[in-house]
């Protein structure tokens, strides 16, 4: 217990030193490929989500997805790659390859579709590679490029912000 607490203090003071060098140029370029980063300690619907995208217009096969779990169980099987806090080193690599592969994806746009800072979800977000990154208001302003105010039960009206939005922006 004390040491998780303590590798979340480090690894945020890693994100926060990080964050200080943050660029906030985007891409002018159509949203085709889309990356999503859950937590689901706090949201389980991501099967909605999904649809919810996809009725959007976003192509099934255009969407990667990473989920974090607090507590990962050994035997438990998953569809999409799983990581938790044991997957990150103190320093704040990765030791995850499903991480690294995710971050290192060139997205359109990333969802960080989680509204608790959680030290492991900020360093993912911000390590990802995506020209336009979308979260909630409750998360770091430094993180993204927009955020739409609202809880993460409520996906849909998170989506359709968002799309409202991403028209208005030209970028669907």
């Amino acid at each position: 217990m004390f040491l998780k607490l303590l590798k979340n203090f480090v690894l945020k003071r890693k994100l926060k030193n990080s964050l200080l060098n943050v660029n906030t140029i985007s891409s002018e370029a159509k949203i085709k490929t889309v990356g999503i980063l859950t937590d689901e300690t706090y949201f389980n619907n991501r099967e909605g989500l999904i649809k919810e995208l996809i009725g959007n217009g976003i192509q099934t096969e255009n969407i990667k997805i990473l989920i974090y779990k607090d507590k990962i169980k050994k035997n438990e099987d998953s569809i999409y790659p799983v990581f938790g806090l044991n997957s990150i080193h103190w320093d704040g690599s990765f030791k995850s390859d499903e991480v690294s592969n995710f971050t290192g994806l060139g997205f359109d746009m990333l969802i960080s579709y989680y509204d608790i800072e959680k030290a492991a979800l900020l360093l993912v977000t911000q390590r990802t590679n995506a020209n336009f990154k979308v979260g909630f208001s409750t998360i770091d302003k430094r993180l993204n490029h927009f955020m739409i105010n609202t809880v993460a039960e409520n996906y849909t009206v998170f989506t359709n912000e968002l799309f409202r939005y991403l028209k208005i922006l030209n970028k669907i």
